[in-house]
């Protein structure tokens, strides 16, 4: 038989000489990868604040609907009753168009109040950071109900004068998660597109959305909704991350449209009398609850610590064999305050609100931001998620290396996520949305 061989048998100086070969190609492999990798910056962002005469508190609100002569005695009644228990304050704004009387929802007034929001935002995005127009190399848009020719992103290409080669696209129809989706789309365009900038614009036109007739689940729309809207400065440049607030590390999309009470859940249709509104189905918060449980269990392997998801396995494993009939109630939810200091939910009403915190085991204090949203500006749709970043910021709240959850929903019915983590020491003083009575916040909401 032969000598049996074994490292110890080798020359010391030789087992040197391959663990600092080893060693070396280690580190040119990371190097590789971590110079390789190209990470989505978000380099900054802002939301409208409207103007105070702008503002309709109940009872204003209260007075136009019973002046305007549109609505009967009881649609009138219950408008008011929603207005009173859906947690949106007196200093939420609608457009001047809906101030008059009888509200002039024209095509004019629609493109009026786009192009208040948008110029403000974009303009203050991109003078705030001395950007030049002609350096974007993607624009985004989304809103849901006005879908305009030329479209919104044309309307903003010619007020701005961006290039001529500007890759452009405007999203309609996909309701209130479209902010989110427009994150991903240019996730998977600043793939192929390196060393590349891009303007995402997340609205919702509210002058064409009033419902005149006398159903209760399409009377909704006419109370939760509120004008906003948010643009968002995206990077894949490696010079952007000294100055970019966060970078994105997970973004994901869930969409139940196979399920016919999902997809029907958020529709537009006429009523009897050929009125057309948006329908909110009393299915709607159990359908959201289904497509947020879809949602969380492919974002959380992607972002939970290894402990918490052997934690949860235990208990999923234990309620299993153990009390099988809890099962039917619903599967246990892991600690997400583990993965995130920050969580951002869709300020879609109050009932969304509690029914993520509930279904998420999160405490009241998690979903301050969302309330205190709703309260000041209402739904503001696809934006609703940044103006809560931005009033944890304007908090003082996010700190370098803090991890943000942002959850959309939306019509489709479709549940999206995207979690961001703070790369840049914030001033809190920075201007924002919330910045001149941030001081009064938060309130008791009654």
């Amino acid at each position: 038989m032969g000598a049996e061989f074994t490292f110890s048998s080798m020359p010391m100086p030789f087992l040197a000489e391959v663990a600092a070969a080893i060693a070396l190609v280690a580190l040119i492999i990371v190097v590789y990868f971590r110079l390789g990798t190209s990470y989505i910056y978000l380099v900054d962002f802002t939301c409208y604040k409207p103007p105070d005469h702008l503002r309709v508190p109940i009872g204003m609100c209260f007075e136009h609907l019973d002046v305007s002569n549109i609505f009967d005695h009881e649609s009138t009644y219950f408008q008011v009753k929603v207005y009173e228990r859906s947690g949106i304050g007196s200093e939420s704004c609608v457009p001047e168009s809906l101030h008059e009387l009888p509200p002039n929802a024209t095509l004019k007034m629609t493109r009026v109040e786009t192009e208040l929001v948008l110029f403000t935002v974009v303009q203050d995005l991109l003078s705030r950071n001395n950007v030049d127009p002609k350096s974007i190399d993607i624009i985004v848009s989304n809103c849901s109900i006005f879908c305009p020719t030329p479209s919104i992103t044309s309307l903003i290409i010619n007020r701005f004068g961006f290039r001529s080669n500007v890759k452009s696209f405007s999203l309609s129809g996909m309701g209130c998660s479209a902010g989110l989706l427009s994150i991903s789309l240019v996730k998977d365009l600043l793939k192929v597109h390196k060393n590349s900038t891009a303007l995402v614009l997340s609205m919702e036109a509210v002058t064409p959305n009033g419902y005149h007739g006398k159903v209760k689940s399409m009377l909704l729309s006419n109370v939760l909704f509120r004008m906003g809207g948010a643009a968002i400065l995206l990077s894949n440049k490696k010079q952007d991350r000294s100055r970019a607030k966060y970078k994105l590390q997970n973004l994901v999309r869930s969409h139940g449209g196979a399920n016919d009470e999902a997809y029907e859940s958020v529709f537009q249709r006429d009523d009897e009398d050929g009125l057309v509104g948006v329908s909110l189905s009393r299915a709607l918060l159990r359908v959201a609850g289904k497509t947020l449980t879809t949602n969380i269990m492919e974002l959380g392997p992607q972002v939970l610590p290894y402990l918490e998801m052997i934690r949860y396995a235990c208990a999923l494993l234990r309620m299993r064999f153990t009390h099988p009939s809890r099962l039917k109630d619903g599967i246990p939810v892991p600690n997400f305050k583990k993965a995130f200091e920050h969580f951002c939910i869709h300020a879609g009403g109050r009932a969304v609100i509690d029914a993520v915190e509930e279904n998420l085991r999160l405490h009241k204090d998690d979903g301050e931001a969302s309330r205190m949203t709703l309260y000041r500006f209402g739904n503001t749709s696809s934006s609703s998620v940044w103006y809560e970043l931005s009033y944890l910021e304007a908090k003082g709240r996010v700190k370098k290396g803090d991890r943000v959850w942002q959850i959309a929903f939306g019509s489709g019915f479709k549940c999206n996520s995207a979690v961001w983590k703070c790369i840049l020491n914030l001033d809190p003083n920075t201007k924002n949305a919330w910045s001149d009575r941030i001081h009064r916040y938060p309130v008791e909401v009654p």
